[in-house]
């Protein structure tokens, strides 16, 4: 497919006439199709058709928006098939996940469809008896969304539909990743006959169109899902100019073995956490914190299932684990094993590039003999790497398991309810899940980190009108 750019509901080649391929991961020999390296001009556009038509999508009711949403979701769910392969081609993640990721596509926007209909203010009681006084939620205006390829389906739409929903038009830079997942999702809301304008699609560099975005006079307020340094910058540029921002970022996150926990369920959660999507999530499973009591038992476990893994092509049905979704992630995958072989962490399975393939393909890896202090334990490595390191006291633990700078996601195991207690009390992240992966949070519910995770905003759920909407309160007399 080559893929245009959707602008003012149009699709237009960019001014620039250059395109990029897009290749898959997992089959180098695999052309998925092209995108557009779109130009400033490109982008004013856009930015330009939502500014026009943000007043007469505002004015429409919730539920007349809604049912674009409703709309959009039915077509969806009749491309998931679609969709699903060609998102799996873009970037390397399972057939089955990115079937269950359009699955949970449609969702929100059926989730979101229904927020048109659903309160929007509270009544206040006055000192003047004589008056009324309630407030109202606003629109932004033009809303600027920037997405990452590892969720090119889900993250997108958590974004997009709620800014939709309440009002606001929308500019969006999908990932250079796996931008054409993404025009197939614009598709759906083009034959939806969302008025032009409202949602627009632009590619291209972050540096040119994702920069151009947060410094626009224009964009009302931007939400970002990245890295940690695109987003500092995004964020800066953002609040130099009054803009409101949103910025998801990346995590480090732990799992807790407590010697009372179900070692299988536990082993089971741990590997699901850490290698699927290929370990390729901010929620990833990356630390595992052990008992010092049933360390080896549980070390032992983790690597016989590990070695069970089969790594290949993601559209075969057999196959658990896809590749690196491109060059750069999986350098950076092996730049990380070998720190942690340099630091003096000892490699129990995996480390290497799977050499006799057409694709990025790394083995699943663990190290032991891992303290706090290496790369390895404070770094976001977005891939298939965990560290195991041991605790003798749940106050241990916790320490060890908020001894880095991220704060996304945390799980613990165990059947101790004071353990238990402590752990949500005491764990610094926006996602505490006990005898659950660190990995997985539900469509209706925040989703947002501490400390340099996140910008302290949530995404998802009724948490979503925080950010996408500005409180007025009116006084009425």
């Amino acid at each position: 497919m080559d893929m245009k750019n959707f602008i003012n509901g149009v699709w237009t080649a960019s001014a620039s006439n250059q395109t990029t391929d897009i290749i898959n991961p997992g089959n180098l020999q695999d052309k998925v199709g092209t995108f557009q390296d779109s130009t400033e001009d490109d982008l004013q556009q856009a930015i330009q058709s939502a500014k026009e038509a943000k007043t007469a999508w505002r004015k429409l009711s919730g539920a007349a928006r809604g049912q674009y949403l409703y709309k959009a979701a039915e077509i969806l769910e009749k491309k998931a098939d679609e969709v699903a392969e060609i998102a799996t081609r873009e970037m390397g993640k399972t057939l089955a996940e990115t079937k269950g990721e359009t699955a949970r596509g449609v969702a929100i926007l059926r989730y979101y469809a229904g927020e048109g209909m659903r309160e929007e203010g509270n009544v206040i009681p006055s000192t003047d008896p004589d008056a009324l006084m309630f407030t109202k939620r606003s629109p932004l205006g033009v809303v600027g969304v920037i997405t990452p390829w590892n969720f090119p389906i889900a993250i997108p739409l958590w974004k997009a539909a709620p800014a939709l929903i309440y009002g606001n038009t929308v500019v969006i830079k999908p990932a250079s990743e796996s931008p054409i997942t993404f025009a197939k999702i614009a598709e759906c809301f083009e034959e939806a006959e969302l008025p032009a304008g409202v949602l627009n699609v632009v590619t291209g560099k972050g540096s040119l169109i994702g920069n151009g975005l947060s410094t626009h006079k224009d964009i009302d307020g931007i939400t970002f899902t990245g890295s940690n340094a695109v987003g500092r910058t995004i964020g800066a540029n953002a609040l130099q100019r009054g803009a409101k921002y949103q910025l998801e970022m990346g995590g480090k996150n732990p799992v807790i073995i407590a010697k009372d926990a179900d070692l299988e369920a536990a082993a089971d959660a741990t590997i699901s956490g850490a290698f699927k999507s290929t370990g390729q999530k901010c929620t990833a499973t990356s630390r595992v914190i052990i008992h010092q009591d049933i360390y080896e038992e549980f070390k032992q476990l983790l690597v016989e299932k590990t070695q069970k893994i089969t790594v290949g092509d993601s559209l075969e049905k057999d196959v658990w684990m896809g590749p690196c979704a491109s060059r750069s992630q999986l350098d950076n995958a092996l730049s990380y094993i070998e720190k942690g072989k340099e630091e003096g962490a000892e490699l129990l399975c995996g480390g290497k590039q799977i050499e006799d393939s057409s694709g990025y393909y790394l083995e699943p890896t663990i190290f032991d003999q891992v303290n706090n202090k290496m790369t390895i334990a404070q770094e976001e490595i977005f891939g298939p790497v965990i560290a195991l390191m041991p605790f003798s006291t749940m106050e241990g633990a916790l320490d060890i398991a908020n001894d880095v700078d991220y704060g996304l996601s945390a799980a613990i195991f165990t059947t101790n309810v004071q353990h238990t207690l402590s752990f949500i009390d005491d764990m610094d992240a926006g996602l505490v899940r006990v005898n659950a992966e660190s990995a997985g949070v539900e469509l209706q519910a925040p989703f947002g980190g501490m400390k340099q995770s996140s910008s302290h905003s949530r995404e998802q759920g009724k948490a979503a009108q925080e950010f996408f909407t500005d409180i007025k309160t009116v006084f009425v007399k």
